[in-house]
């Protein structure tokens, strides 16, 4: 059997950083955390000091998902092929890859003394968490042995302590995933030409390279299905009580490293802060304290951009800048063998990064040209030094002030404090390359066009003049200064739904100078956005048929849990025109298709009768070529495009045959073709059938629920692994916060446990749980005794 032994001051620590660290630290075991659980396994930590916060996060968090963290560390060593076999498969970011190709991606991206001087470099205060994490998880492997873990990871010869170089390399690969590790396919396909290779691939198609580019990024396809999130705030003047209001709805992952877990974090005196985490970290990123809340969205910014590489033509791996040749940097990356034949692969490195292949969106490698990324996120160690800095802001001016280090890697932040303030503000980490440079540092017409089509920026690499501007206000050199991100500061209201600033609020005019790069203005935005203005501008009129014109806690919990399909809203009129006018011409199945939508009550709720039917019509008909009637106007973007042009024949057809279509994919998939939407959209705990309610990103229901990996219903409906996952609704009283959330899939990634998707019939039913922030509110709702642990 394994044992595991902490060393007295943590794991992993240099001999020489070890002895300084006991030197000054408090003798082992002098000091304690309390961990107490509510209702749910919500988890309230309380400690002295931050190093005790963080050992006291780990240790709860372990015994609720150790596994998840064991496997994700895997991950961050590169060791997923040695232990789980090189052909499984594995998630990084957002997508899926063989083990092997993880690990080599891994090896290759990560430097182990860059992040230990990139770590070096952070507070005091960062540092003690950090090495109150690892301590903590350590402990709780010590404290639980191998044979007492979850079936998933016991006994297993992988489940090893954490060391502080590990949580550095988790922390690196959540810092790039909205960049450089969404690419690592195109990474790790990047090969020189073979000698004697004369000129490049035939241009590829427009059309076709967005769509590959669209794969790869986050918030690439308006109507995407990606990371996103609904975030909302009220001020003073939209709320019944004059107090801000926050609304946080993050779309992510059900399964996996990306799961919120929920956490009260107290240091008397000094901290008092709730809400969730993600990954591994011992901070709250979504949450509240007694004067502010906060959530998050995610960004349309973007962390990286392209640079195209002019080669040397007798050298396909030299590069010319300024007319100077430069020679790519090889490195041979090696997987010991796991059972299988031994991976290799040589990776390419350039000043501008690493090389990196696209051929599907014209982005391959010649033996003219070359492309590759640099990540503005790379080596990002700020953000816990924002998010312990928002923990104790008093107001969502020193929010704005703690995200001024630019620790935020690719999210917008939107909140609202007690004295009914509200802001949005998109401080991210966003390349600093201005309007002007993309014009003349875009190596081609192809280039530009890329831009304006996808907001894949591609510079031209032969020129220094072309490296990213490099202002002393930025908190790291190459990236654009919290002085030129937008920022909106209200006493009225703002919203995101991931798209970008520009229409934070669309009745204040958003601010001048931003570079494309942090967002477009002027462009289509997806339904999610529109959606939102519409439900909060119709509130505040009095007119969406609840009481007054106010915003309160209550309306807001509604308005969310609506589940209005907005494609539906846009689209039905002028489809059932069109039914009732060619009726004769119909098909049988088309004609069923028509009944059914025409008796839809256009929402995405669970006792919704074609709900599915829509959903399988309008994943076809969005695609067909000019089918809005009345197109997108930038003077009118929360109400543009609209309806179908059923009177064009060529559309008609198009988008009757997408109906018939649907009806068949229903009826193969076993079902009728009004099947409520609860009788397919479901999930099995402990025994009861959950029927859940919300619709998918293209169809712009707010209460964003999606099946990834999942492109047609099939006879088990839809296995719902994605979307909203920590809803939280935060006012304020006398007291401080008054809260309300739901997690919907629990506490823990263990399927055995009790607080494995003990939370869904919540969501099912849309009721909310009040968050027990208050000293009297958390022992009403304790469970079991507190855990004190020496550290």
């Amino acid at each position: 059997m394994t044992s595991f032994r902490l060393a007295p001051c943590g794991i992993g620590i240099a001999l020489a950083t070890l002895l300084a660290a006991c030197a000054t630290a408090p003798a082992a075991g002098s000091r304690s955390v309390t961990i107490e659980r509510t209702s749910y396994g919500i988890a309230h930590i309380t400690a002295p000091d931050d190093e005790g916060i963080a050992y006291g996060v780990a240790y709860a968090h372990a015994q609720d998902n150790v596994c998840q963290t064991a496997e994700h560390l895997l991950t961050a060593r590169g060791e997923r092929s040695r232990f789980l076999g090189p052909q499984g498969t594995g998630t990084l970011g957002l997508g899926q890859l063989p083990n092997a190709q993880i690990d080599l991606f891994v090896r290759a991206h990560m430097d182990g003394a860059a992040l230990a001087r990139a770590s070096a470099s952070t507070s005091d205060e960062v540092k003690s968490a950090l090495r109150g994490y690892v301590a903590g998880y350590n402990r709780y492997l010590q404290d639980t042995g191998p044979a007492g873990l979850p079936e998933a990871c016991r006994n297993k010869p992988w489940v090893r302590p954490m060391t502080q170089a590990d949580l550095s390399r988790t922390t690196e690969l959540s810092m790039i995933q909205g960049g450089l590790a969404a690419f690592a396919g195109a990474v790790l396909a990047a090969a020189p030409p073979a000698p004697g290779t004369k000129t490049g691939a035939a241009p590829v198609p427009l059309e076709q390279a967005v769509a590959e580019i669209a794969r790869h990024a986050f918030n690439a396809n308006v109507e995407g299905g990606e990371l996103g999130s609904n975030g909302w705030a009220f001020g003073r003047n939209a709320t019944p009580d004059g107090r801000g209001l926050v609304l946080g709805n993050p779309h992510f992952p059900w399964t996996g490293i990306n799961r919120f877990w929920e956490m009260h974090l107290t240091i008397p005196g000094r901290m008092d802060v709730m809400g969730v985490t993600g990954g591994l970290s011992p901070v709250v990123a979504i949450g509240f304290n007694k004067d502010v809340a906060w959530t998050h969205t995610v960004s349309t910014g973007k962390r990286f951009t392209l640079y195209e590489l002019k080669l040397d033509p007798a050298d396909p791996t030299v590069y010319l800048v300024d007319g100077q040749r430069r020679k790519m940097t090889a490195r041979l990356v090696s997987l010991p063998d796991a059972g299988g034949a031994p991976a290799a692969k040589t990776f390419y490195d350039t000043e501008w990064g690493p090389v990196l292949v696209l051929p599907r969106a014209g982005l391959g490698w010649s033996a003219t040209t070359a492309y590759a990324i640099r990540d503005a996120n790379t080596l990002n160690v700020r953000s816990a030094q924002s998010w312990m800095q928002m923990a104790r802001a008093r107001n969502v001016g020193d929010l704005r002030a703690a995200m001024g280090n630019q620790g935020m890697p690719w999210i917008n932040t939107i909140a609202a404090d007690r004295e009914g303030n509200a802001m949005y503000a998109d401080l991210s980490v966003v390349p600093d390359v201005s309007a002007e440079m993309l014009k003349s540092c875009a190596p081609s017409p192809r280039a530009a066009a890329l831009l304006n089509a996808t907001g894949l920026a591609v510079l031209d690499g032969s020129r220094s003049a072309c490296a990213w501007q490099r202002d002393p206000a930025a908190a790291m050199a190459g990236v654009t200064p919290p002085q030129r991100m937008p920022v909106v500061l209200t006493p009225d209201w703002v919203q995101n739904s991931n798209d970008s600033y520009w229409l934070s609020n669309p009745h204040i005019a958003p601010p001048a100078g931003i570079s494309p790069l942090v967002g477009f203005v002027g462009t289509p935005q997806r339904l999610r956005t529109r959606s939102g203005i519409q439900e909060i501008e119709a509130r505040l009129a009095g007119s969406d048929g609840l009481p007054g014109n106010r915003m309160g806690a209550a309306e807001l919990r509604s308005v969310i849990f609506r589940d209005r399909n907005t494609a539906g809203m846009l689209v039905m009129d002028d489809l059932a025109s069109a039914c009732s006018a060619n009726a004769a011409a119909l098909t049988v199945d088309q004609a069923l298709g028509c009944r059914v939508l025409a008796a839809w009550d256009r929402t995405s709720n669970s006792a919704s009768k074609g709900a599915p039917l829509f959903r399988e019509f309008w994943r076809k008909a969005r695609n067909v070529p000019k089918v809005w009637r009345v197109p997108f106007d930038p003077a009118r973007p929360v109400v543009t495009p609209t309806g179908l042009d059923m009177a064009t024949p060529a559309t008609r057809d198009a988008v009757f045959k997408a109906l018939g279509e649907a009806v068949g994919i229903v009826r193969t998939a076993g079902f009728a073709a009004d099947v409520p939407l609860g009788e397919v959209q479901t999930r099995m705990v402990r025994g009861q059938k959950i029927a859940i309610h919300g619709g998918d990103e293209f169809e712009g229901v707010l209460n964003k629920v999606e099946s990834q990996g999942q492109s047609l219903i099939d006879p088990k409906g839809y296995d719902i692994n994605f979307g909203s996952s920590y809803m939280q609704v935060v006012g304020f009283d006398e007291r401080g916060p008054v809260a309300q959330a739901i997690l919907t899939y629990g506490q823990s990634s263990d399927p055995a446990s009790p607080h494995a998707y003990d939370q869904l019939p919540l969501f099912a039913a849309k009721q909310w749980h009040p968050l027990p922030f208050h000293r009297a509110d958390i022992e009403a709702q304790r469970v079991g005794a507190p855990l004190r642990l020496a550290y």
